[in-house]
């Protein structure tokens, strides 16, 4: 005789698979949340106890230590919230720079990897392995070594071009005098790459349904340094130059790139860059060879069959773990306090040594680089999904 079970008949509690697993979820959470405010209450009772202050007051009093690099202008009389805000552009500053470098260098070793010229491809082949197998450590301090030990001091820099000169205090460059024409001269040029944008867009497009080309890299060429020429045109023309001078041990004027900071940015790109080449290797083998065959058969140049045929494909698979890497290049800027360079985790570092609340200090640091790695793979996961192939 068979069971009939009727639509009113209640199940056990423990029984029911959903309500079941709702239980463990809350018992977990409970768990968790019993454990935080344990270790939280133990840890403030700790500080209480040995008169350790605690809260983020400290950020309001003067800092006392002097940056050697900084964005902004900051001294030793401005307060702790100043001063880790100096850091912070640091490391944007950095992070910002080598991740423009390496995804550039990246792309074109991974496209001399592929070369047919066989020595093309053996040396980038032996780039990607030497890179990748030296830690990134030890490539900070290579080239930290490199410009201190390697490059003379301020009175016998190397000259090798009017208004440049080389030491082991940085790279000192001639810079055009202050004038309201070069702020005009950027929004000039950003407005010129917007309309370049538009324009490659527009020429694809032109491309799919006409079958003929258009000459996007002239004219997009011809935008980038003809606006900016006429703005300064009109703007005056200025040529004045704040040309360094060496005075006393340093030089004064110009602009300068110091040793740790082209040490640092120098030791990331190059070690990013050997796994993004690979990165994009893989993915332009990942495009079947027929569409290079059909796109060559249609008449297309080698530089258009890459551009406009094997990289947009390649992206699709470029991209998850390009982000990985753009991640780890500014995770790995924090090794920066090795070799000297100012970025958060040094300023962050001093700020905890001279205030004694480590807790804060080091949450901060938690903070910024989760803020950062959430920002690169929100613009990520935005451009994956632009780029990935959408099904009719």
């Amino acid at each position: 005789m068979q069971t009939v079970h009727t639509g009113d008949e209640k199940i056990p509690l423990l029984n029911d698979p959903a309500k079941r697993s709702l239980i463990y979820q809350v018992g977990v959470m409970l768990m968790v949340a019993g454990l935080g405010y344990y270790l939280m209450s133990n840890t403030l009772t700790n500080l209480e106890r040995q008169a350790i202050a605690t809260g983020f007051g400290f950020l309001e009093k003067e800092s006392s230590f002097e940056i050697g690099e900084s964005i902004i202008s900051y001294s030793a009389a401005d307060n702790y919230a100043r001063a880790l805000f100096v850091g912070v552009l640091n490391t944007l500053k950095v992070s910002f720079i080598g991740i423009i470098l390496t995804v550039l260098l990246g792309t074109l070793v991974g496209i001399a990897r592929l070369s047919s010229n066989w020595l093309v491809s053996r040396l980038a082949a032996i780039y990607i392995e030497v890179l990748q197998d030296i830690p990134v450590l030890l490539q900070l301090f290579f080239w930290y070594a490199f410009f201190y030990e390697m490059l003379p001091s301020p009175r016998q820099a190397l000259n090798p071009l009017s208004g440049l000169f080389l030491c082991n205090r940085g790279m000192i460059f001639a810079v055009p005098a202050d004038h309201p024409v070069w702020g005009w001269m950027g929004w000039a040029f950003l407005g010129a790459c917007i309309v370049a944008y538009f324009l490659r867009r527009w020429a694809i497009q032109r491309l799919f349904n006409t079958g003929k080309t258009f000459p996007v890299f002239w004219c997009a060429l011809g935008l980038l340094l003809g606006l900016p020429f006429l703005v300064w045109t009109l703007g005056g023309a200025p040529v004045a130059m704040d040309v360094p001078q060496l005075r006393g041990f340093n030089f004064q004027g110009g602009m300068s790139v110091s040793p740790e900071f082209a040490a640092l940015l120098l030791g990331l790109v190059l070690y990013t860059s050997a796994f993004v080449a690979e990165i994009v290797r893989a993915g332009i083998q990942s495009v079947n060879k027929g569409q290079t065959e059909a796109a060559r058969a249609l008449g297309l140049r080698q530089g258009q069959v890459l551009s406009l045929v094997i990289l947009p494909q390649a992206l699709r698979v470029i991209i998850p773990p390009l982000t990985s890497q753009m991640l780890n290049l500014t995770k790995n800027s924090s090794l920066a306090v090795a070799i000297g360079y100012p970025d958060f985790v040094s300023v962050a570092n001093t700020t905890i040594n001279q205030t004694g609340q480590a807790i804060e200090g080091v949450a901060m640091i938690m903070t910024v680089y989760l803020c950062l790695s959430l920002v690169t793979s929100a613009f990520m996961n935005w451009y994956n999904k632009k780029m990935a192939l959408v099904e009719r």
